[in-house]
């Protein structure tokens, strides 16, 4: 089984929306991680609903298919759970569900930003970009400044 933390970084008069996420196995020292900025999101629930999306691709793509995913973002554990309830949100949603499918036990955790620090530094440092980047590997980016720990 794998934790997923996602973090969605959002500011109004920035270019860019900026995703991480930390993703570690339990019982393991094996890490993923990842960090992009993209064209700039409609708001910060939207980013973090995108990086969610992402999030689970990535997942998808590694095959990692036991993982629970975590937010600091309680809106988004809301909308993932009655996302009919969130009708702004509808095309975002119809994505998440197509993603969705791929885990047999979807689980999403709410925690607070302090249990959450390395997805967030993964989406700050994205910013750091002065284009749309993208990042995933198994070691830390450079422009990542403190050691990766969860």
């Amino acid at each position: 089984m794998y934790f997923c933390y996602i973090d969605g970084a959002w500011r109004e008069h920035d270019a860019f929306t900026d995703q991480g996420w930390y993703c570690q196995k339990i019982n393991s020292e094996d890490v993923m991680m990842g960090a992009m900025n993209l064209r700039r999101s409609l708001s910060l629930l939207h980013a973090e609903c995108e990086a969610l999306i992402w999030a689970t691709e990535c997942m998808k793509t590694l095959q990692f298919s036991d993982v629970v995913f975590v937010t600091d973002c309680s809106q988004l554990v809301k909308m993932v759970s009655s996302p009919e309830e969130w009708p702004a949100f509808a095309t975002h949603m119809e994505e998440f569900c197509r993603s969705k499918t791929f885990f047999p036990n979807f689980t999403i955790r709410y925690i607070s930003r302090a249990q959450n620090t390395m997805a967030d530094k993964l989406a700050r440092g994205a910013r750091s970009s002065p284009s749309a980047m993208l990042y995933v590997d198994s070691l830390p980016p450079v422009w990542l400044s403190e050691p990766v720990a969860p």
